[in-house]
């Protein structure tokens, strides 16, 4: 090679569209952007308290845009994103958690995640039923 070295380019690895080469990172991803549907949320009743803290008419005002067709729309996607959103939480639940041992059993993950879905139907209907309960 005339007594010159070869100069090779380094390999750049593409990183471009990464998560759509594979339907797991797909999911990935989906549940990733389901975090977004949850700030969203937060900003919302952030707005809500800040209505509550300027006053009556300010509160009402809120609550007459929370019945607009437009925001029964963005809470319906909401409440899909997080339905989606809790799902991989308690599927993941049982991988970050210590293993866990009852009566000298191994605890199983599908026992760990379905505990968490009863607990949280249980503290939701409680919710229900308190507010409910308060409004009358």
């Amino acid at each position: 090679m005339n007594g010159k070295a070869a100069v090779r380019r380094p390999y750049v690895r593409p990183m471009q569209g990464w998560w759509r080469r594979d339907p797991f990172f797909m999911a990935y991803m989906l549940r990733e952007a389901t975090a977004f549907a949850v700030a969203i949320y937060a900003i919302v009743l952030a707005v809500g308290v800040t209505r509550l803290a300027q006053g009556e008419a300010a509160w009402n005002g809120w609550l007459e845009a929370l019945k607009s067709p437009g925001s029964i729309l963005l809470h319906v996607v909401l409440l899909v994103s997080f339905a989606v959103h809790a799902r991989s939480w308690f599927e993941i639940m049982p991988k970050t958690m210590p293993m866990m041992y009852f009566g000298g059993r191994r605890v199983s993950a599908s026992a760990i995640t379905r505990t968490g879905w009863i607990a949280t139907i249980v503290v939701s209907v409680l919710m229900f039923a308190l507010t409910w309960w308060w409004k009358k």
